[in-house]
């Protein structure tokens, strides 16, 4: 499993289960995962030489070893991997390539325009009526989205990203959106390139402050299913977005394996648009599904990685609701402390809550100690959405580092009718 946050902690935890795998080994993992192997994702000869050594099935939860090559590395040595090669990854490190496609295929989305000259994007902002979305083109961390509200807002979003560069090189181009309303969903399906298994529907919060206000983050909580997407709604973003979407992919000689993430709006007549993709299973949704999860998933990994998706029948899953809480450091996604002891995770919980671990090490004397923006993932299954958010906040109130050092959002589960 390579990768550290909670997405990797989650996987790793439902692949443990399997029947079919011996070891789970986490490069480089955290305080919360065991088997941990001090290799960063990045470095790809020694993770394909551990990987040679222990006759690994190897599994990328991040996206920059996705976005700089680690699967065409693997590939390249004979040895097992899931995940998309990199110029497959261009429909997240690219988010011009993915409108290209979505706009020459007919598949729903905003409408856009991209720009290399910050001059020349300011100028169309000022010939717009409408309120706009202000994308970098490349990978920043799931932070590069900026929502205006106005055409100065719109404008100091540009210069934040192209003249100020507060992103790098990924704001080296930008996309101009239309900005639409509605209420967002995200759908994740595994893809051998051909085919699709869909995972339920998920929410996630971006925004760090209640009321889905302040700073874009990696992710603060997620919920699932969500209920107002409707099983035919389902069936419809999965006929007219997804599968077209893998298969504009095939057409263009890039298919995609892996897990595909559409981030979608469901606007106020029921329709949906795919906003972004992600070449990655998302974080924290994926920890929200991992707890739901009934079949195998290493099979499902292990058949789409061998082009044989078809042949197995829709993954299994529980009929609960999940919602996952996600602990931060006080300060994030700005500056923090790292380093405080965590309290609190030896207590006794419900067998229906699991706490993840993302930004976890042990210190000098083996406490568990805070290592980044995003601590810990706390998620609790319930019959009800209501039910499963008191459950989750009942354990998250429990959970403390430093004083007053950890931060959450107190509206995960909730949403806008």
């Amino acid at each position: 499993m390579v990768g550290g946050g909670g997405r990797e902690h989650a996987l790793g935890w439902k692949i443990a289960q399997s029947n079919l795998v011996e070891s789970v080994y986490y490069a480089p993992g955290n305080a919360g995962t065991v088997n941990n192997v001090p290799i960063q994702p990045c470095e790809f000869d020694r993770l394909s030489a551990f990987a040679r050594s222990k006759n690994c099935f190897t599994i990328v939860g991040p996206e920059a070893p996705i976005s700089t090559g680690i699967v065409d590395y693997f590939s390249a040595r004979d040895l097992r991997i899931f995940g998309p090669s990199s110029g497959a990854a261009k429909i997240e490190t690219s988010k011009s390539f993915a409108k290209d496609i979505l706009r020459s295929n007919g598949i729903p989305t905003p409408e856009f325009s991209s720009f290399t000259d910050h001059q020349k994007a300011k100028d169309y902002v000022l010939k717009q009526s409408q309120d706009l979305v202000i994308k970098a083109d490349g990978i920043a961390g799931g932070k590069g989205v900026i929502v205006c509200g106005s055409h100065e807002e719109a404008i100091n979003a540009i210069e934040e990203i192209m003249v100020k560069r507060i992103f790098g090189e990924a704001g080296d181009r930008i996309v101009i959106e239309e900005r639409i309303r509605g209420r967002e969903v995200s759908l994740i399906a595994l893809s051998d390139g051909d085919n699709i298994k869909a995972f339920p529907t998920c929410r996630d919060y971006k925004n760090i402050a209640d009321g889905d206000i302040g700073p874009n983050t990696g992710g603060m909580g997620s919920f699932s299913p969500v209920p107002y997407v409707s099983r035919d709604l389902q069936r419809e973003i999965l006929h007219n977005i997804i599968d077209r979407t893998v298969s504009a992919m095939k057409s263009k000689s890039v298919p995609f394996t892996g897990f595909l993430y559409a981030g979608l709006m469901i606007d106020n007549k029921g329709k949906a648009s795919a906003l972004e993709f992600n070449a990655r299973m998302g974080d924290p949704e994926c920890q929200s599904l991992m707890v739901r999860m009934d079949s195998d998933l290493i099979e499902y990994l292990s058949f789409a990685e061998a082009g044989k998706l078809d042949d197995l029948p829709p993954m299994r899953w529980k009929e609960q609701t999940s919602v996952c809480v996600v602990m931060a450091a006080r300060g994030y996604p700005s500056e923090y402390r790292k380093g405080q002891v965590i309290h609190g995770l030896k207590n006794t919980y419900p067998k229906e809550i699991n706490i993840f671990h993302s930004g976890t090490t042990h210190d000098s004397v083996g406490r568990i100690a805070t290592n980044g923006g995003r601590v810990l993932s706390v998620t609790a299954l319930a019959q009800k959405l209501g039910e499963a958010r008191q459950r989750v906040y009942e354990v998250v109130d429990e959970i403390t580092w430093g004083e007053n050092g950890q931060y959450f959002r107190k509206d995960i589960g909730t949403y806008s009718t």
